[in-house]
């Protein structure tokens, strides 16, 4: 199984390192990673901002360095999201129909593909899930509050499995932190009262860190914690997996 890395744009630049706990993760399941240096942006910031026409370079772009890989993972679930679902702006070629059909979130491709649930991984501490939008309501990487049926998240049942860690519980446990992109800018005062509330929501919970499968949400949280210098640390899924505390 050869398994291509994709790392988005804003963890390339501002979180590096969780791109290298991604990377670190998948080798240590024995996975066999390439890391294609042509790859650019999914397009997903120019589509969210409505030029998504303009993005079909990207979106080409990222067919050609990713077409010879039977799996594309990456640690983002909204570039995963806009991958399987917005690449219809440019031909459906064989190519493009496989990888289309074969990205995957981490999470994802760890429990779904792997079949792994315990990944070796030690973090004592009491975490907060914030699941995503695009990760939940997209890729299904979860149950979502108004629908009746089946409860499952795929990034809870990882952590269940890691070695001391103890998953809070909130009272609104799928809303949007806020972020949503480029609505952080248009609407910044909605944005930052969304995630005040989903912060206030952690902390009556007790958690002492907040994770999640989308570093852009963690990013926003991130910026509003730390402003306020509220008493929580912010770290990717694939930091806390690859953590052997």
């Amino acid at each position: 199984m050869k398994v291509g890395l994709f790392i988005p744009c804003y963890i390339n630049q501002l979180y590096p390192q969780v791109g290298i706990a991604t990377i670190e993760l998948l080798e240590k399941l024995n996975v066999d990673v390439g890391y294609p240096s042509g790859q650019t942006c999914c397009g997903q910031p120019m589509a969210n901002s409505g030029y998504e026409y303009e993005s079909v370079g990207a979106c080409n772009n990222f067919v050609d360095n990713f077409k010879e890989f039977d799996y594309i993972v990456t640690p983002s679930g909204s570039c995963a999201y806009h991958v399987k679902k917005h690449y219809n702006i440019i031909p459906q070629t064989t190519e493009v129909t496989k990888v289309r059909d074969n990205v995957y979130e981490l999470c994802d491709f760890i429990l779904n593909i792997l079949k792994i649930k315990d990944v070796g991984a030690a973090f004592p501490h009491k975490i907060g899930v914030h699941k995503s939008c695009h990760g939940l309501r997209g890729l299904r990487l979860g149950s979502c509050s108004e629908v009746v049926g089946e409860k499952y998240s795929y990034i809870e049942e990882l952590l269940q499995e890691v070695k001391g860690a103890e998953l809070t519980t909130l009272s609104r446990n799928d809303e949007c932190c806020g972020f949503g992109g480029t609505f952080a800018v248009t609407e910044e005062a909605i944005s930052v009262k969304m995630g005040k509330d989903k912060i206030q929501d952690h902390l009556n919970s007790g958690a002492e860190v907040i994770t999640a499968t989308d570093t852009s949400c963690l990013m926003h949280l991130e910026g509003l914690i730390n402003r306020n210098k509220q008493p929580l640390k912010v770290l990717h899924i694939a930091e806390i997996l690859n953590s052997n505390i």
